[in-house]
């Protein structure tokens, strides 16, 4: 099998980097060099890097795909001062031209959809559908910001004195730095560029570390656009690197706004420092989501649907479903059809069209799932599926976990095993006998992303929405807790960070307001009637 063939050649030649076909063939339609040449993994209106050398791994092969130059201290300086400049420039330009860029940059996007995302198979390892439906979500904002650009509209308030009027004003904001993770190496950095540039700000992206390729390849598709309109390429900089580069653009006064997408340790040393210095934050962190089946739930839909969450990206979506909740009435018949579909997963290269399993990211993250597993078993949990590594040839050479069913013992949700979330695919199940009891465990944990009821009750939806109902930022009703759209704000409360991406009035983060008095009159009185006369 090819497939067996490339982890060989992955195992042999990992030193001098001769890359298997497989690879060749997606990074050259992106114009990646397929050579042994380090890559420059910086750009300010040019392409640099001599900081440290950062390796793409491809997580299904363990083959490197590419050794990417990272930036340098003075290289960040530079691109940040850049990035002030092209901001000056850039937010003179009237919102609806800004737009037309932003349109621009969905038709670059489009025309390159399939190579972007077959890269994001490869380099982060989801599966193809899903790293073609990644890029895909790039382009649909694209178009809801371009129409934004037209609509970020402020406000005319009354005055109570007469001849005067009060506007709120929106103004863009300056710099914003985009800290993505490596479970959306392109979207997540969709969400925050296409709003910000409607916005007239200049944008700097440090992606993962692990995903520096997915980051350069977007990268060129940007600058191709702003380079064909004349404008400076820092409008939309990129620097990739490591922790150190994250610290100090979180930490510098230069950047209003720090949108980070991360963990819930990470988000709250980012929140703190950048809150030190007075600046924004946009945070999206830990998911830990639950889905309730009621007795009255259509199983033809719920069963798939937490399939798919639970099992889909291989657990490491911060939507994913982690957590089920049964009425006691129906749990069997749900979990025997749930363990049915669990037995059809095919997992393997995501390039190939038939995979619905592909690996985890990284040799870390193999030891986040064993470390559940390992509790688990512990705890004497039952574990109906899954549980262990795939050790056959050639999903050993790779990332690949079986996605797993388990029943603790314990139902206090504030337990360890309920209340943590780990980027896996492992799904916790418990029975229940009213809603409430069940929207009590959903409230417990510190997470508060992403939740989802499956009912035909009306009476529940009320609950499940209301000021009693779930705590979480997206609430569905017969809709699993992944797979969100970008019409609506995208975020969670709580330990999730309280950020909003996307659609909704996200976009108001991405702005400074001012509230602006006109006195049109022929005096000056005060508000609220006070008279100081001299």
């Amino acid at each position: 099998m090819l497939f067996t063939r490339i982890t060989r050649l992955a195992l042999n030649t990992r030193s001098t980097r001769q890359l298997s076909s497989r690879a060749s063939t997606v990074l050259s339609a992106l114009d990646i060099p397929t050579t042994p040449t380090e890559l420059p993994g910086v750009y300010d209106g040019q392409w640099k890097g001599s900081g440290d050398v950062l390796e793409s791994i491809c997580p299904t092969t363990g083959e490197v795909l590419a050794r990417v130059k990272s930036a340098s201290p003075e290289e960040l300086s530079v691109a940040l001062e850049k990035a002030r400049e092209a901001y000056k420039e850039f937010r003179l330009i009237p919102a609806p031209r800004r737009g037309e860029l932003v349109r621009q940059l969905r038709e670059a996007l489009a025309a390159k959809r399939d190579e972007l995302g077959a890269l994001v198979s490869l380099e982060m390892g989801k599966i193809k559908t899903e790293g073609v439906g990644e890029v895909q979500e790039f382009v649909d904002i694209c178009d809801y910001a371009v129409g934004l650009s037209r609509m970020m509209n402020g406000r005319v308030v009354s005055s109570e004195r007469p001849g005067h009027t009060i506007l709120e004003v929106p103004n863009p904001l300056g710099i914003v730095a985009v800290l993505s993770a490596f479970n959306f190496p392109v979207a997540v950095y969709g969400w925050n560029l296409s709003i910000s540039m409607a916005a007239g700000n200049a944008t700097i992206w440090k992606p993962s570390p692990s995903t520096p390729l997915c980051s350069i390849a977007v990268t060129k598709i940007v600058a191709s656009v702003l380079e064909k309109n004349g404008l400076p390429g820092a409008i939309a900089g990129l620097v990739t690197g490591g922790k150190d580069i994250g610290e100090a653009l979180v930490e510098d006064r230069d950047v209003e706004m720090v949108s980070f997408t991360g963990s819930e340790a990470v988000g709250r040393k980012v929140g703190k420092v950048v809150q030190s210095r007075f600046g924004k934050t946009l945070l999206e962190l830990g998911g830990n989501n639950a889905s309730i089946i009621m007795p009255d739930a259509d199983l033809s839909l719920a069963v798939p649907a937490v399939f798919f969450g639970s099992v889909g990206t291989a657990g490491q979506r911060c939507t994913s479903t982690r957590r089920l909740y049964l009425h006691r009435s129906i749990a069997p018949e749900f979990l025997s059809r749930l363990q049915g579909l669990y037995g059809t997963i095919r997992a393997g290269d995501p390039l190939a069209t038939d995979t619905l399993l592909g690996p985890l990211h990284t040799r870390g993250a193999l030891g986040i799932y064993s470390s559940a597993i390992d509790q688990l078993k512990a705890a004497d949990a039952e574990i109906l599926t899954g549980g262990s590594r795939y050790d056959e040839a050639p999903l050993d050479q790779g990332n690949f976990v079986r996605p797993t069913i388990a029943i603790p013992k314990t139902l206090d949700p504030t337990h360890e095993m309920w209340a943590t979330e780990r980027f896996a695919p492992v799904l916790y199940a418990a029975e229940f006998d009213e809603l409430e009891q069940a929207i009590e465990w959903n409230n417990a944990v510190p997470q508060g992303l992403s939740s989802s009821l499956w009912t035909r009750d009306l009476r529940n939806v009320g609950k499940w929405i209301g000021p009693a109902g779930s705590d979480a930022g997206i609430v569905n009703v017969n809709v699993g807790t992944s797979g969100a759209e970008i019409g609506a704000a995208f975020g969670g409360n709580k330990s999730t960070g309280w950020g909003r991406e996307s659609g909704g009035d996200a976009w108001k983060q991405y702005v400074r307001w001012s509230a602006c008095t006109l006195n049109f009159s022929d005096e000056a009185p005060l508000a609220q009637g006070v008279s100081f006369d001299a």
